[in-house]
């Protein structure tokens, strides 16, 4: 508890340097922005000196320094105008012409970037420079947007880290209980086989026995699986149809006589490789999510077929369906329309089927009200 609450208020200290740092870099920008603008205000304004000795200048003035003054602009827009008509423009393309619908919505942008500058080169007549921002200066004015914008995606990738960091933890925790489940069931599992054959010596009935040996072999089954989560399970040729059809027996025999089976198969061997244990689990989960959606009444269909290089296990009830914008959405972990629950047995047969028998699964279809079909897909090699 101390330790989380430490790791607490390290975390809000480096949120608060770092908003601390964010903020003094945006000011500083701020500062220079306004530093810059200042700057070209005074530059302009000696334009506009050089501009009035020019248009007073005689012979005997030297107009030198005014003019190199003028020539010296080269990066910031002027127009320059009398009676609201524009006599001159500088850095802005002279084909466009004085007074053409362009230049007179540049003179607009330019009148809302900055206040004129009025020469008053003679008592009662004026000219009025409108100047715009220098490249510089704008380039400077989105430079805090720029860093705002590096600083979002750097947070986004830590937070990604933090969560795929997160993730794995809670993947490692998961896998760790799973196996210690697996081992904490295998000690009174091996007293249930002990207590098996003791019945058996006393000549107990061999109906009970045999049942309960079917279901010490299923538990010894679940320990095997659960023992397998977090590591890369062993791969083994098998005949698909045979390994199908035994998961598929198993729940056909302890489920209501409401629900209707069948299955499906070609009259032959198909050897892929897979996981015997892991492909049983996926299959049950499959029929038990047929099943629950059919309410523990109707018909399955398991059908296998090969098709174009590929085996096809087709699991198929008669259920409420599921809604199209839920035929992805419904493998992903925690998605259940059951009110009991955890959602996670479609995302485990996506993993086992995906990642550990690099197949495919998906929604083939459905209808609301009609049932549903989910399909997995295992590529035949050559």
């Amino acid at each position: 508890m101390q330790f989380s609450e430490r790791r607490n208020t390290i975390r809000w200290i480096i949120l608060f340097v770092s908003f601390l740092i964010v903020s003094l870099i945006l000011w500083n920008t701020y500062t220079f922005f306004q530093i810059f603008k200042n700057e070209e205000r005074l530059k302009m304004n000696l334009w506009a000196n050089a501009q009035k000795t020019l248009i007073n200048a005689d012979e005997n003035t030297d107009v030198n320094l005014p003019l190199e003054i003028l020539s010296n602009n080269s990066s910031i827009p002027i127009i320059l105008t009398e009676d609201n008509k524009i006599i001159n423009t500088v850095n802005i393309d002279e084909d466009l012409g004085l007074n053409s619908p362009a230049t007179l919505n540049i003179l607009k942008q330019l009148k809302s970037q900055n206040e004129p500058i009025v020469i008053e080169y003679v008592p009662g007549q004026f000219q009025k420079l409108y100047y715009g921002d220098s490249a510089l200066l704008k380039k400077l004015k989105y430079y805090p947007i720029a860093l705002l914008l590096i600083i979002f995606l750097f947070g986004l990738l830590v937070y990604n880290f933090y969560k795929s960091t997160k993730v794995a933890t809670q993947n490692k925790l998961w896998a760790g209980m799973a196996k210690e489940t697996a081992h904490q069931i295998g000690t009174p599992l091996s007293s249930l086989i002990g207590w098996v054959e003791i019945l058996k010596a006393d000549e107990v009935d061999e109906s009970i026995t045999s049942e309960i040996e079917k279901d010490i072999h299923r538990l010894q089954t679940i320990t095997e699986r659960f023992s397998k989560i977090g590591s890369v399970p062993t791969l083994e040729n098998k005949n698909i149809i045979d390994e199908t059809f035994q998961a598929y027996t198993y729940l056909q025999s302890r489920f209501s006589k409401q629900i209707e089976f069948r299955f499906e198969a070609p009259d032959k061997e198909i050897f892929i490789p897979i996981n015997p244990t892991l492909h049983g689990w996926s299959i049950e989960n499959l029929v038990k999510n047929a099943i629950d959606a059919m309410k523990g009444k109707g018909k399955l269909i398991l059908s296998i077929e090969e098709d174009k290089g590929f085996v096809k296990i087709n699991v198929s009830d008669m259920g409420s369906g599921i809604p199209k914008k839920q035929f992805k959405t419904i493998f992903e972990p925690g998605f259940t329309t059951k009110k009991r629950g955890w959602g996670l047995g479609l995302s485990l047969t996506k993993r086992i089927v995906e990642e550990y028998h690099k197949g495919k699964i998906k929604v083939l279809k459905s209808e609301i009200g009609m049932g549903t079909t989910i399909q997995i897909s295992f590529e035949l090699k050559a």
